[in-house]
């Protein structure tokens, strides 16, 4: 297709309509990101846990979606990305009811790592599917749908535990106000799975089924008839070019894009956003907050990230995704160090909560969206499946490393120096940011291949 064709395409209302409805899968993401937030501190009274199983009660839901990320490539080239993303809001509309009942922690952990499966399996296949059918004038936008989503799904859950939270005292929350609040989450997740029941298969993975008619109608109906005749001849040209299989991804000319891929899915995590997510108000508890204050707080992390994630969706496609990844690793790296910085001296006030929204915003316009659209869209369409896969595999790996070993870190090293951890490893981030990672602006997905064939050479 040539350039011309590709800028003229516009937003198609099929287009938006199906991606808006696979990226709710991010919502679910967000909402268990945010739930555990605001029900650990209940949970560790309840059952009354040491830091290494406060640890592991929240990072069990990342176990969970590792097995669901390192499944979800397979079986999606397999089966198709409709009837896997079908399948994970299953999975977590089921984790999330049996995470109300159990009477131990044990049971709530099988029930956490049930409901991270399904999580993990759309973290990876949302992105995908909607790469797949978006142009590629509007791609980044439009991926990054699933990250407004995931910020979306932050934002109304760090409201729904304080509402919850607000029902009872104390001793209520403690028996039962956070088996309410994980038991909410099984109406996204039946929503999820009722509208998934009306987008169709990736027309992608059609044509790698040699199901070119039913890939045909679907791109017509997306983008008329003259853009869809061209897009389907470029995707069979770049098809007769490919091998096909997962060994292709260590040939020269894609062990490079597998390396950024799993980088930045790494740095995402390692640079501390889930440790203030999952852990916002115990961290606000330890500068004199009290329950109530510190869930208050956290209803800022989730404004903030929500306003700078629509910022994001409107500037990717137009700065571009090395220049947002660049300026926003830049300044999470000087906040993560103020942060540290001001639990250090003692100045615990205002200050901290400043620095911390400010690395909330610093992270939603950069890291949040660019890393889910870059994994995305720079992988061969015959193996785009089973590499997002690797790459949202390393992802959860991360974050499970994170969230496990945070409790662990602020009572062995303190906050100040866990924090000046992450900072060391932002400024990791801004060097890899800037020296390896390409810019993918207004490139087709065929394009983006083509342009690591040739760096491959």
């Amino acid at each position: 297709m040539n350039e011309t064709a590709i800028k003229s395409r516009a937003f198609n209302g099929y287009t938006v309509l199906y991606s808006i409805v696979a990226a709710i899968g991010g919502f679910l993401f967000g909402y268990d990101t945010a739930v555990i937030s605001g029900a650990i501190g209940f949970i560790t009274t309840r059952f009354d846990l040491e830091p290494g199983m406060v640890g592991w009660t929240v990072s069990s839901l990342i176990i969970g979606a590792t097995i669901g990320a390192a499944c979800s490539g397979v079986l999606s080239d397999k089966y198709g990305r409709k009837k896997m993303l079908v399948a994970s809001a299953l999975l977590f509309s089921l984790g999330a009811f049996l995470s109300a009942l159990p009477p131990g922690v044990t049971g709530l952990v099988i029930a956490r790592i049930i409901g991270g499966i399904g999580v993990g399996m759309t973290s990876t296949l949302s992105p995908l599917y909607i790469a797949e059918i978006s142009p590629a004038r509007n791609r980044g936008r439009l991926v990054s749908i699933y990250q407004f989503a995931v910020v979306t799904g932050i934002f109304v859950t760090f409201f729904i535990n304080a509402g919850i939270a607000g029902i009872g005292d104390d001793a209520w929350d403690v028996e039962y106000g956070w088996r309410w609040m994980f038991g909410f989450g099984v109406l996204p997740g039946l929503l999820y799975l009722i509208l998934l029941a009306f987008i169709p298969e990736s027309p992608r993975w059609l044509m790698k089924r040699k199901e070119a008619v039913r890939a045909l109608d679907i791109l017509e109906r997306m983008n008329g008839k003259e853009a869809a005749k061209s897009e389907l001849d470029e995707i069979l040209n770049m098809k007769e070019e490919e091998a096909g299989s997962v060994r292709e991804l260590l040939s020269p000319a894609l062990r490079l894009p597998l390396f950024v891929g799993i980088v930045l899915a790494v740095l995402q995590q390692i640079t501390g956003i889930n440790a203030i997510m999952y852990y916002a108000p115990e961290i606000f508890k330890q500068t004199g907050a009290g329950t109530d204050a510190a869930l208050t707080q956290t209803v800022w992390i989730g404004i903030v990230n929500f306003g700078f994630t629509l910022l994001a969706l409107w500037l990717i496609d137009k700065a571009g995704r090395k220049l947002l990844l660049v300026v926003g690793s830049v300044s999470m790296t000087i906040c993560l160090f103020m942060i540290g910085y001001c639990f250090h001296t003692g100045n615990t006030g205002y200050m901290i909560l400043f620095f911390i929204l400010l690395y909330v915003a610093s992270f939603a316009i950069s890291f949040g969206p660019v890393v889910w659209v870059m994994i995305a869209e720079i992988f061969p369409t015959r193996i785009r499946g089973r590499a997002t896969a690797i790459a949202s595999f390393s992802l959860w790996a991360a974050d499970y490393a994170v969230s496990q070993t945070f409790p662990m870190l602020i009572e062995g090293i303190g906050t100040s120096r866990t924090f000046w951890l992450f900072t060391v490893i932002s400024v990791i981030s801004v060097l890899f940011c800037v020296k390896v990672v390409p810019e993918t602006k207004g490139k087709t997905l065929e394009q983006i291949e083509r342009q690591w064939k040739e760096r491959g050479r």
